[in-house]
């Protein structure tokens, strides 16, 4: 646990917090306007496998089930204590979700297991390289055709976003965010199509939706695409 915790840095940085983090992300972060548009994107099928990674509390991982209850929605995070909350809200929403506690840069699956994956605000609690494992073992775990969509902080894009992720750059791993490298580094993880669909204006800077494409006949080796796991 020790080990991990150096790996990524918690909800809102500092562990305590995590009992704020819903209502926080709720009145910063404009969840009822970028959540559902998210969900919308992901266009899931009956019988799709969906892998909500770095689930956090289960919001998204809801809104998803109950988009296509005929899919099989599973939600994966580190934070055993997020993981109670997560369960807790399941249970009280009525809907079929599995939980798997894990690291987003480790994935626990086979190869080709999902459909979809979808990881909203995740990754800029990740060091870079383990930014680069997980979009690798992303990529892996994805079907040939299978499809990653993310929400997380992106380059600002008015001169008060752009004061704004000054101070978040202190709070979170944002650098490649900031500076416009993810899509690259979803490229270089694989992937393909790989586009900014959305803009919005948060409490704490730009935030992008992206979707990008496994495609057909692509490797998923377990070493993934640059040799990392």
């Amino acid at each position: 646990m020790d080990e991990t915790r150096h790996q990524y840095i918690p909800a809102l940085r500092f562990g305590w917090l995590t009992r704020l983090y819903d209502p926080v992300i709720r009145w910063t972060m404009r969840e009822d306007l970028f959540k559902p548009r998210l969900v919308e994107q992901v266009g899931m099928q009956p019988g799709h496998r969906v892998l909500d990674l770095g689930c956090g509390t289960a919001t998204l991982t809801i809104l998803l089930k109950r988009r296509q209850p005929q899919s099989m929605v599973i939600g994966l995070d580190g934070d055993a204590v997020v993981l109670a909350r997560a369960r807790e809200k399941v249970a009280e929403a009525g809907v079929d979700i599995s939980f798997d506690e894990g690291m987003a840069y480790r994935l626990p699956y086979p190869d080709r297991s999902f459909d979809r994956v979808v990881a909203s605000l995740l990754l800029h609690h990740l060091t870079s390289d383990n930014k680069r494992r997980a979009l690798c073992e992303t990529f892996r775990v994805l079907k040939p055709g299978g499809e990653l969509h993310i929400a997380d902080f992106g380059r600002p894009h008015t001169f008060l976003m752009a004061c704004v992720s000054l101070i978040v750059r202190w709070l979170e791993e944002t650098y490649e965010h900031v500076k416009g490298l993810m899509p690259g580094l979803i490229r270089d993880a694989g992937f393909t199509h790989t586009e900014e669909t959305g803009c919005y204006t948060t409490a704490f800077g730009t935030l992008v939706l992206i979707r990008a494409v496994k495609p057909e006949g692509g490797a998923g080796g377990s070493e993934g695409r640059n040799g990392t796991s």
